[in-house]
């Protein structure tokens, strides 16, 4: 089964900010583990919002709307995520309660997701 672990954005995130490197080093261990597992596919972080593009469809039968960012509300916005291949969403939960807060400073928000 796939889940992916979304990495919630935060306003030190959406700032462009790196990680301190205790935390890098905590998220390097943690992926370690993952690969370690056989459990991870793939892993990646994403550039802030100001460097997006989100499309919309207001109307149906109109064109979408393209809007460059930044977005505003960053607790919407993914800074990055992982998916893994488990066995079942206790596993899942399981690997995602082992992630460091992934924002640091208790900024951090996961939301896992299984995938189709």
């Amino acid at each position: 089964m796939l889940f992916m672990l979304i990495v919630k954005a935060s306003k030190n995130s959406e700032a462009g900010n790196l990680p301190s490197q205790e935390l890098m080093d905590a998220m390097t261990k943690y992926n370690e583990e993952l690969v370690e597992a056989g459990v991870r596919i793939m892993a990646k972080g994403l550039h802030p919002s100001s460097d997006g593009i989100r499309i919309s469809y207001p109307d149906p039968d109109e064109k979408p709307v393209v809007t460059e960012g930044p977005f505003k509300e960053s607790n919407d916005l993914i800074a990055g995520f992982i998916l893994i291949d488990v066995k079942s969403k206790e596993e899942a939960l399981k690997w995602a309660m082992r992630m460091p807060d992934p924002q640091g400073e208790g900024e951090g928000q996961i939301e896992l997701r299984q995938v189709f």
